[in-house]
C-alpha cells in the first residue's frame, strides 16, 4: 500500500491544546516500538553491547549479565511476544475495519527502528503513529524512545520527510489495568488454595506490585516539570496510583496489605536506585506474619526476560526458601482487553474511527499526546526527540 496522505506540518504544537491533546490526524501506519532482545546464543553479547552503548562496559562484565539469557538458550521471549502482539493488533484493526498497517521496530535488536523507518518511507508513508511497549513516565520508558526516533530520522535523512507521533503513555488506560485486575483476583484465589492445602486456610496474604527499578535521579526527573507528584516522581506516582486502582477493583483484596517493590537493578553500587528490591521485601514478610504472596508485574506489558528470570526464577525461589505460598499474575501480553485498548489509543489520534473520550482509571491521567518541555529529562545530555513540546526533529 502506498500512502496518498498530504505532506505533514512537522510542528509539535500544531493542533495541541492546553492539556497536551493533539488534534486528530490522518496516519499511514502504526509503528509498534519495543526494546528488542537476542534470539540465540551468538546474539547475546552484541545485543548487550547495543543496550549499553556509550558506557564503556567491557564484554567480561556483559557476560555476567548474559547469564540470564544463556540459561534460556540465548533467547529473550520479547521478540516472539512482539510478533504475537503485532498479529493481535492487526486482527483487532481488521475486525473494526481500520486499514492501518502495523510496522514493528526495536531499539536494540533486529528489526531495528532505523531500518523500519526507511522501509516506511520507501512504501510511501509520510506519517506514523508510534505505540511503545513501555507504559510509564521516565527517561527509559518514554523520552529514550522519542530520542531513538529523532536520531534515526536524522540518520536516515528522513527528517521533514517522515513524521512520527506517539500515543500517550497508557499506564492507567483500562486496557492495561483490567488484565491485572483479573490476574490479581485469580492469583489471590490460587494462593488461598495453596494455603488451604498447607493447613493455613486463613493465612495472611500480601500483594507485591513489582516494576523495574531506575536510578533515583531519573525517578526524580520523571514527568513534566510543571506538576507535583507523590514521592516527587511521576514514575513512582503512576505505579502507586495504578496499584490502588487495582486493589479497589478486586473485592477479594479487601483488607490485604500491599506494597510497591522494584526489580532488575543494574549499574554501579554507589548510585542510588529505587527500593526496596523485591527479594528484600519478600525476606521481611515472614516476620510480619505473612504466609502467602501475590506478585504482580505491574511495570511490564509482557513476560519478557526480566519477568521470567527476576520474578519467576529469583523471586519465586525466595518464596520457596521462606516457605511462602506464592503466585505471579500474568502480564497483559495479548489479552483481548489490552489489544483492544491499544487500538482505542490509536483511535484517539485518528480522524477516521476517532474516539473522543479518553479513559483513565487514576486521577493522574489521561496523559499527554505531546510531552511537556523537559519531561523525563535525559540527565546525560539532550538529544534530538520527536513528540515533545521541546522537539527539534521534524520542526520547520
Amino acid at each position: 500500500m502506498t500512502s496518498t496522505a498530504a505532506e505533514p506540518s512537522f510542528d509539535p504544537f500544531d493542533g495541541v491544546n492546553g492539556d497536551g491533546v493533539m488534534a486528530p490526524a490522518k496516519y499511514d501506519a502504526i509503528l509498534l516500538a519495543s526494546f528488542g532482545g537476542p534470539e540465540g546464543q551468538e546474539d547475546v553479547i552484541p545485543f548487550l553491547r547495543n543496550v549499553t552503548r556509550g558506557r564503556g562496559i567491557p564484554d567480561e562484565r556483559l557476560e555476567e549479565v548474559a547469564t540470564h539469557y544463556r540459561a534460556n538458550g540465548g533467547i529473550s521471549p520479547i521478540n516472539e511476544q512482539n510478533r504475537a502482539l503485532k498479529a493481535a493488533l492487526e486482527a483487532e484493526l481488521g475486525r473494526r475495519g481500520i486499514e492501518l498497517p502495523v510496522l514493528w521496530g526495536n531499539r536494540n535488536w533486529d528489526p531495528y527502528i532505523k531500518d523500519v523507518l526507511q522501509e516506511a518511507a520507501d512504501a510511501g508513508y509520510r506519517r506514523l503513529l508510534m505505540v511503545t511497549t513501555s507504559v510509564y513516565s521516565c527517561y527509559s520508558s518514554c523520552r529514550q524512545y522519542r530520542e531513538d526516533l529523532g536520531m534515526n530520522l536524522l540518520a536516515t535523512g528522513l527528517d521533514k520527510k517522515l513524521q512520527v507521533d506517539k500515543v500517550r503513555q497508557y499506564f492507567d488506560h483500562p486496557g492495561f489495568v483490567e488484565p491485572f485486575v483479573e490476574g490479581v483476583r485469580d492469583s489471590i484465589a490460587k494462593v488461598r488454595e495453596q494455603l488451604t492445602a498447607a493447613g493455613k486456610p486463613e493465612g495472611k496474604i500480601e500483594v507485591l506490585f513489582s516494576t523495574h527499578s531506575i536510578p533515583t535521579a531519573d525517578a526524580e526527573a520523571a514527568g513534566p516539570r510543571d506538576r507535583e507528584f507523590e514521592e516527587g516522581s511521576a514514575y513512582v506516582a503512576q505505579h502507586l496510583a495504578n496499584a490502588r486502582a487495582i486493589m479497589d477493583r478486586v473485592p477479594e483484596a479487601a483488607g490485604l496489605d500491599w506494597q510497591l517493590v522494584y526489580q532488575s537493578r543494574s549499574g554501579a553500587p554507589h548510585i542510588p536506585w529505587l527500593e526496596p528490591d523485591i527479594n528484600d521485601a519478600i525476606a521481611e514478610l515472614p516476620a510480619k506474619g505473612v504466609d502467602g504472596v501475590v506478585i504482580v508485574p505491574l511495570g511490564f506489558v509482557s513476560d519478557h526476560m526480566e519477568v521470567i528470570w527476576d520474578l519467576d526464577t529469583e523471586a519465586m525461589d525466595t518464596c520457596t526458601e521462606l516457605g511462602l505460598a506464592a503466585h505471579r499474575t500474568p502480564t497483559p501480553g495479548i489479552h483481548e482487553k489490552f489489544v483492544a485498548g491499544l487500538v482505542d489509543l490509536v483511535c484517539e489520534r485518528t480522524v477516521e474511527n476517532n474516539i473522543a473520550v479518553r479513559p483513565a482509571v487514576t486521577n493522574l491521567g489521561p496523559w499527554y499526546d505531546v510531552c511537556r518541555p523537559g519531561c523525563c529529562a535525559n540527565l546525560r545530555g539532550e538529544k534530538p526527540t520527536i513528540a515533545g513540546a521541546d522537539s527539534t526533529v521534524g520542526v520547520e
